[in-house]
């Protein structure tokens, strides 16, 4: 006798099966007939899979496993069939068995590693030119202001002047995400990382060519638009089209081309120092990348969940939009149009979403995101984005040169090798965070990062105040610091703010959050040369120090785990 793919040998097991019928079907009964048992399951039992799922029958309610685990007292053990991880799931005759259930799916998304490359590489670049300029206004800085490197005849620049051209991209990047937040649905996430590519690719090239400094400013603003576009739809973009089972991996892994971006920048940097009108092409450099950033965006398909959004909200033909998001999804999974698994799942969002706008049928305004689900995810996303920058990474890092001077480090003399081995040691510990993210989860990440954080401040501050013999301290300290916030503030903050808004106002929410980001680096920028005169460096760290504190215990309270988790799944189980 079979059951499901499990085959009897009959006697005892045929009590076995049947008992196992029962407590599958428990409200099904099953009438002995002569010669052994009529069930309501179909007369000749057609082999099914054999699914494994991570909670076996635990919708079942309490009593009817008290009931199961009573008959199952009496019933001789199946070890080499049974594991804790299988599900036995009976189908009626004539079902097809070709494809796996709508709850696998909901589970666990099919894909191969090969068909998730592409769609999270040229999203990533976006962060990578974010990084890349970061780590060339460093170098560029000097060589602007050299009388023999610059090649111009104003590289005088006053602190004002030199600030407007460091700066300039923050700037951009504010007014950048300012634009996202009422453009960014209607644009989508696709043709905003094609905007933000050909900002950034205009503002390399005039910023290169600049020939006097109001274009070189201008062309540092252009820049700056495209790190706040692309800063908002890189992790939209691969939030939406990951794989739920490796979405932490893959936008973290974005923190590490941001990282990569820096130390290339520090590259190039180094190489065109002492050339003549280096920082143009350290500028400059930037310009190719974004050429291929904006054609590899133009190659990708748009992301099916902002399709499907579209058509709840009345855009167009739900169809149309129906059927695009579908050849949109197997395309990014590696899929032929038109699969059934595709099919599946892109019919389990629409559910979920037209559930999500049947709670308020309107469209919604522009404020609605500080209401309901929205505002509490934006409580979580905004907060970890502030605490990232209020918690004093400038300040260590503008004090890590005279700490290793202190210990003795030769390096130390140099500037541009400190840059470098900080950024290589901010890769190591990036590289950490983006292997664990899916393992160890979001929280445990953040709590035991942010702790380290909150140590190292402390201890940095105890070195200015007190230690000041122990040099080994300090550097410890700020080796702590670095690797700390490389494994929480670093990759997490910008995995929750791409992962925990609701669909419907995910796009304004995550402007939200850039706007909060770079609004407070801004803060922080401008308020650290005061604080640094009218504190001193311990005082300033003891400072950093209670918000780091502050910091960790909001982690504690607010910040929920959502590993493992589709996007659906946060917005039903967390934010409702």
């Amino acid at each position: 006798m079979r059951f499901g793919s499990l085959e009897f040998d009959g006697g005892e097991n045929v009590g076995v099966c049947t008992r196992m019928a029962s407590v599958l079907a428990p409200s099904t009964t099953v009438r002995p007939i002569a010669g052994g048992y009529a069930s309501p399951l179909p007369s000749r039992l057609t082999p099914t899979k054999v699914h494994y799922n991570p909670q076996p029958l635990r919708s079942m309610k309490k009593s009817k496993k008290n009931a199961a685990a009573s008959q199952s007292s009496r019933l001789p053990l199946l070890p080499t069939v049974i594991t804790p991880n299988l599900r036995l799931r009976p189908q009626a005759q004539g079902a097809d068995y070709s494809s796996p259930s709508p709850s696998d799916d909901a589970t666990e998304d099919v894909f191969s590693w090969s068909s998730v490359v592409i769609p999270f590489l040229f999203p990533a670049l976006g962060g990578l030119l974010f990084g890349y300029d970061i780590g060339a206004t460093s170098g560029a800085s000097i060589s602007l202001q050299s009388a023999e490197l610059s090649g111009t005849t104003w590289f005088n620049l006053s602190a004002v002047q030199l600030g407007l051209v460091v700066s300039g991209s923050l700037y951009g990047a504010l007014a950048g995400s300012l634009i996202a937040y009422p453009t960014s649905d209607f644009l989508g996430r696709r043709r905003e990382l094609i905007a933000a590519s050909a900002l950034y690719l205009v503002g390399g090239l005039v910023t290169g060519s600049a020939p006097d400094l109001v274009v070189l400013i201008i062309g540092r603003l252009i820049y700056g638009i495209g790190i706040g576009m692309a800063m908002h739809g890189a992790p939209l973009y691969i939030a939406e089209t990951s794989p739920s089972q490796i979405r932490g991996t893959l936008i973290s892994l974005k923190e590490l081309f941001i990282v990569l971006g820096i130390l290339l920048g520090y590259l190039v940097g180094s190489v065109e120092i002492t050339a003549v009108g280096g920082w143009r092409y350290m500028y400059g450099f930037s310009a190719p990348i974004a050429l291929v950033m904006a054609l590899g965006m133009w190659a990708l398909p748009p992301s099916p969940r902002w399709l499907l959004l579209r058509a709840v909200q009345g855009k167009g033909a739900l169809e149309d939009y129906k059927e695009k998001a579908m050849n949109a999804l197997a395309k990014l999974r590696g899929r032929p149009a038109g699969d059934k698994i595709s099919k599946r799942q892109i019919d389990e969002t629409l559910v979920s979403l037209k559930a999500a706008y049947a709670e308020e049928e309107s469209d919604g305004s522009l404020l609605e995101v500080f209401q309901g689900a929205s505002l509490k995810a934006f409580i979580i996303g905004g907060g970890l984005v502030l605490f990232q920058q209020i918690t004093g990474q400038p300040s260590v890092l503008y004090y890590a040169t005279s700490i290793l001077q202190s210990a003795g480090f030769s390096a130390a003399s140099d500037a541009a090798r400190v840059s470098v081995v900080i950024g290589l040691f901010k890769l190591l510990m990036t590289g950490i965070a983006v292997l664990k993210v899916d393992n160890l989860g979001r929280r445990p990440l953040l709590i035991g990062g942010v702790g380290g954080i909150v140590l190292s401040l402390f201890l940095l501050a105890a070195y200015y105040k007190v230690l000041g013999s122990l040099p080994l301290v300090a550097v410890g300290a700020l080796l702590l610091y670095v690797g700390s916030y490389q494994v929480s503030f670093g990759p997490i903050s910008w995995l929750m703010v791409s992962e925990i808004f609701p669909l419907r106002t995910r796009g304004r929410g995550i402007s939200l959050a850039v706007l909060t980001n770079f609004g407070s680096n801004a803060l922080v920028t401008f308020a650290f040369s005061p604080l640094k005169e009218l504190l001193g460096p311990a005082n300033i760290f003891l400072l950093f120090g209670a918000i780091a504190l502050l910091s960790l215990a909001f982690v504690f309270f607010y910040v929920p785990e959502t590993k493992g988790l589709s996007l659906e799944e946060i917005e039903t189980k967390i934010l409702n």
